[in-house]
Formats: C-alpha cells, structure tokens, sequence
C-alpha cells in the first residue's frame, strides 16, 4: 500500500508540473527538455526502489511475526526420541512401578505399557507382552527406539528369540576399544590365549594353545599340511583356508579358546581379558568367513553357559548381532546363533546346550507344545549338519541368495521333518571322528565309543533329553553311539528317564557286526594309521560284539520300535580305494525291518527328494 501511495504522489508531481515547464521553455532548446525529462526519471527510478525496499522491509517483519516456532513443542518431539534414565544408587531404587508417573503423548500409552507389562512379576504377562512387541510392525520408527533403549536384558533377549521381531528393536553394538598401537588382532588373540589359565587342560587343549602360540602363519600352514596328508603336502590345508589365508593363525587360536570355554572358570578370564569385545572385533573382520564366525559362537554359546556371564554378554552387544545371524538363510550359522540365544534365554528354556549339541527346530519361541524329540548322531566322519544334508546331484545351483527348500536342503531334518512335524524338538549331535590318525584334528585324542558314548549322554541329559518322548536316528557309528548309551543310561538310575521315554530308533548303515573298512584300515595301517574308532569297528572286535549281544536283549526287553536301512553300492574312499563299507549282513540288527536302498554308505541318509522313501519313515515309529 505504502508503495502504490508514494507512486502516486510522484505522478500526481510530475504531472502538473509540466504544462509550467511548457510555457517557460522555448521548442527550440531540444537539449534542455532533454536533460529535463532525464531527471524526472531518475528521481522516479529511486523513488520505486527506495518504496519497493520498504515494503519488502514491512512484509518480511509481519512474516516473522506470524510464523514464529513454538520451542515448547519441539522439545516435546525430541523426547519422544530420547530417553533419559536418572542415575540412582542401588540402594535408594524403590520397589514402586517406575513407568506409573511417566507423562507421554496418547499415542504411545501402548508402547509403555507394553515396557511396564514386560517387568511384572507373572512370568506370563512378560511372555505375552515380548510376544506382543514381536507382533507390532506399524510403530513409528521412534516407538522401536523406545523399547531398545528402554526394555531389560530379559525382554531383549525374548525379542532376538522371536521369529516375526523387528530388527529396530535392537541397538547396534557398543563402540568397540581402540587397539593398542602397532598391535593386530592376531596378536590381541594370542595374548588372550596367553593370559587363560593353564589348568585343567587335556592333551588337546595344550596341544591346540601351544600350536597356536608358539608358530608363525607359515608354520602354521607347513605343519598343518604334514599332519593332514601323507608325505608332507601342505596341499589339503591350504585348500582348507584358500578363501582366507590371513584367518590361519586366528583359527587355531580360536580352537583353543572354544576347548577353554568349556571350562566354566576360563570363561571368567576369556570376559575380564576382554574377550568378548575381541571376538566381536573377529567376528566383523571375517564376515566372509563362516568358519571362523562359527568357531567365535561357539565360544559365546558356551560362554553363555554361566549365567554369570549374562549381563556382560548383553552389555557387549552380542544378542542384537546373534539376533541378526538367527536370521540367516545358512542353517548352520543361524543354528550356532539359535543356540548361544537359547543358553541366554533363562525367562523360557529350562534346558542347557553344550558344545555340540544343536537344536534344529524350534529355534526360536514358540507356542507350539513340543511332544516329542528326535536325535541325530552322524558318524565317521560326519557332522551335524552336512550329514543329514540332500543327496548332492540334486542340488540347485542358484545366483540367489535363497533356495528353495522344497528343491534342495542343506539339512533336511531342519527344513522338512520340521514343517512336517512341527510339535517335534529336534537336535542333532556333533563329535570329532577321524578314519586315520594322520587326519585327526588333534594328534593325541584318543576317544573310544565307550568315552564318546558317556560324553555325549551327559550333554543331551543336560539338554533335557528324556523328558518327554525319545526317537534316535543315526548313522554309520552314530548308532553303535546310540546303543551304547541307551545300556549305560539303564544302569544308571538318574538316567531312567531316558530309557523309560525312548519310544524307537532308526539306523542308517550301522555297523552291528563290523565293518570291511576296518579290515581294510588294518591291512594297510602303514598308510592310513587307523583311528581308535575305525580299529573298533572290526567284526573281531570283543567289545562290538558284547555291546550288539547286551543291546538286542535289551530292546527286546523294552519292545523298542527299530527300522534298520542298509546300502547295496560300494562307496569311494579318495580317489582309488572302492569299498563296500557296511554290508547287508552287518546292518541286520536281529531286530525291527531291515530295508535295502539302492545308494553308498554316504547317501544312504541323504534323501533325493522330499517325498523319498527313507525321509518319510519317522512315520513308522510310534510315539
């Protein structure tokens, strides 16, 4: 307005000024009407900067005026990200609801009551309110933050145990410590090692600490190479660890610190030398690695053992990277993941798992009753996954990350009996074999089945095994393991559950009678040394044949359902040696049917397909 005023008044001017100009001046002075009319553009040119100056002045002010911020409500926005904990001696804290005065918005009543529901006394009422939080998948990205920041170890260790959880429930790790200066984490790992107590060690614990502390890489690797394979190659290891030279050292010291874990008072020393932070530090460095990411949660999984040791587990930030691998499409990461969460998680799992002993399904929290468990025991050579893994020719090879399980598996008990039966706990069990002792992992392990038998009974009593119906299956040795420890478990009367609750068996090509390999292995001992195992397994063998004879009148007596399959092809031992490993006469038991399959001794628990014969046979033992 002020602008279009003041244009006026200059018009209004310049207009009645200039007939008096006319009458003056003469037509003939072209150059002073000229300079003349120059001027009175000038002083309009100014006027309407100077005016549009000051109207601009004007607006800009009211503007301001008008759209001045209300810093009130914005604190209020940024508490809704933050949370602020008043730090209160322990001997003050109240034993009145903390979250009862808390002031916050309408609309995230539900997230605190649901942080209040999780820390009432009624077990209950914290299970429902984790599973409820596992459930939200509208909140806001800043509610997820609340319950990070806000929730107690309990609730966040329910929250990585659950199936459906976001992953914004889960703070990112700790900040890990700086190195020390011109140090590596080779060299941090050795001095860990170094610091661990050195009592209560077997041979292969200071077999593996001494390996690791006293040899370079280079070492390392030509030793390696010498025990593995005859006349000294170093071809095997260094296949082995192509993928990841620079992981050498680290896996034996790895090796070591995972055999001093299962001593409880180590894991002491493994949490106050800074292991935790250590192996986290490991873990990023070789996410390319799953063998050393798998020999790192095999530390924290027996770490976890000790209760004691929960809060710093916790604080260290392992559940929320544990939370992550359970995750994983690769089911032997996310198994070693499933159990070190289990031995964490005190609010729902009664039972412990040790080293090597692994739960396939569920591995997460369930609603699910579970009704009965099924056990596998792989054999020589075997392992608890790739034993039970798809008969290889039908693999899917695949660009994609994921694979359909219904096309192929890398373990078809976690994959297929589990969709199957979902009312089933199953475990598979892991131990070290070896055919030769050239192949041994460790050189002065000696372990008769008798030891290994007792051994592996005292983990799966120890997880729980007996309490409710028992189904083993097993394979090559594997069974001869099972037999063993059903007749040690009957002459034990802790144990009674076990024997009381085993319902049936299945053998995959055990050896009942011996085995043609261990004849074989005899014949040439001066090539392949013959494991403890492997000499066990000869059908002249004393103690093979009182454990068949004291095992078949045992399950007779029990009326044990047993359904026996034997291979029909000779299997490739290398590259040269064809063996029919276990014949048909040796895989009778005496008891229960026995079935020929038209597969080696390797195939004959991997199934081709999902609807093959030998995978749908849990059917036929009764629970």
């Amino acid at each position: 307005m002020s602008l279009g005023a003041y244009c006026v008044i200059c018009c209004r001017r310049i207009g009645t000024s200039a007939p008096r100009l006319r009458s003056h001046m003469p037509w003939r002075n072209s150059q002073n009407i000229r300079e003349y009319s120059s001027g009175n553009i000038i002083r309009l040119t100014g006027s309407l900067i100077l005016g549009g100056s000051l109207f601009l002045t004007y607006e800009v002010l009211a503007l301001k005026k008008s759209v001045t911020l209300d810093t009130q409500v914005v604190e209020r926005e940024k508490m809704k990200s933050y949370i602020y904990v008043h730090t209160v001696p322990a001997d003050k804290v109240e034993s009145h609801d903390s979250f009862s005065t808390v002031d916050i918005e309408d609309h995230d009543c539900a997230v605190w009551l649901l942080l209040r529901k999780s820390r009432e006394d009624t077990k209950a009422s914290r299970l429902e309110a984790v599973r409820e939080m596992s459930e939200a998948h509208h909140w806001h990205d800043y509610q997820y933050r609340i319950i990070a920041q806000a929730c107690d170890p309990r609730t966040l260790i329910g929250l990585a145990r659950s199936k459906e959880s976001d992953r914004r429930f889960f703070l990112p790790p700790p900040p890990l410590p700086s190195l020390k200066e011109d140090s590596s984490t080779e060299e941090e790992l050795r001095r860990l090692l170094a610091s661990l107590p050195q009592t209560e060690l077997d041979e292969c614990l200071q077999y593996f600490t001494s390996l690791a502390l006293s040899e370079s890489s280079q070492s390392l690797a030509a030793q390696k190479g010498g025990l593995w394979c005859f006349g000294g190659n170093g071809l095997p290891y260094a296949e082995s660890f192509g993928e990841v030279p620079s992981a050498t050292v680290e896996m034996f010291c790895l090796e070591a610190i995972v055999k001093h874990s299962e001593i409880p008072s180590h894991c002491d020393h493994i949490e106050a030398g800074g292991g935790l932070q250590l192996l986290q530090r490991l873990f990023r460095l070789h996410k390319d690695c799953p063998t050393v990411q798998r020999s790192i949660m095999r530390i924290i999984g027996n770490m976890a053992l000790n209760e004691r040791l929960h809060p710093a587990i916790v604080r260290s930030g392992w559940v929320s990277m544990l939370a992550d691998v359970l995750k994983s499409y690769h089911i032997m990461e996310a198994s070693h993941a499933a159990r070190a969460l289990a031995n964490l998680d005190r609010e729902t799992v009664c039972e412990k798992y040790e080293d090597g002993v692994y739960v396939l399904h569920p591995q997460c929290r369930t609603s699910q009753p579970i009704k009965a468990d099924v056990l596998f025991i792989h054999g020589l050579m075997g392992a608890a996954f790739k034993t039970w893994r798809q008969h290889d020719s039908e693999r899917v090879l695949t660009e994609s990350a994921e694979v359909d399980e219904n096309r192929y598996t890398t373990c078809w008990p976690k994959t297929w009996l589990a969709k199957d039966c979902p009312a089933l706990r199953i475990i598979s069990v892991e131990y070290d074999t070896s055919l030769s002792d050239w192949r041994a992992r460790c050189p002065m392990e000696r372990k008769s089945i008798a030891f290994r038998s007792n051994e592996l009974l005292s983990k799966l009593r120890a997880a729980g095994v007996g309490d409710r119906p028992v189904i083993w299956i097993s394979h090559s040795m594997g069974g001869l393991l099972v037999k063993k420890m059903l007749l040690e478990a009957s002459r034990n009367p802790e144990l009674s559950t076990i024997i009381n609750n085993t319902r049936g068996m299945i053998f995959y090509s055990v050896p009942h009678h011996g085995s043609r390999l261990a004849e074989y292995s005899v014949n040439i001992r001066y090539l392949l040394f013959p494991s403890l195992e492997v000499k066990e397994l000869s059908k002249d063998s004393p103690a093979l044949k009182a454990l068949h004879d004291d095992f078949v009148e045992f399950a007779k007596d029990k009326n044990f359902q047993v359904l026996n399959f034997v291979e029909t092809k000779p299997t490739f031992i290398g590259s040269m040696i064809k063996l029919h490993i276990v014949p048909v006469e040796s895989a009778d038991l005496g008891i229960g049917d026995l079935i020929p399959v038209d597969v080696n001794h390797l195939d004959i628990c991997k199934p081709k397909t999902k609807d093959a014969f030998f995978v749908s046979t849990y059917s036929t033992v009764h629970l």
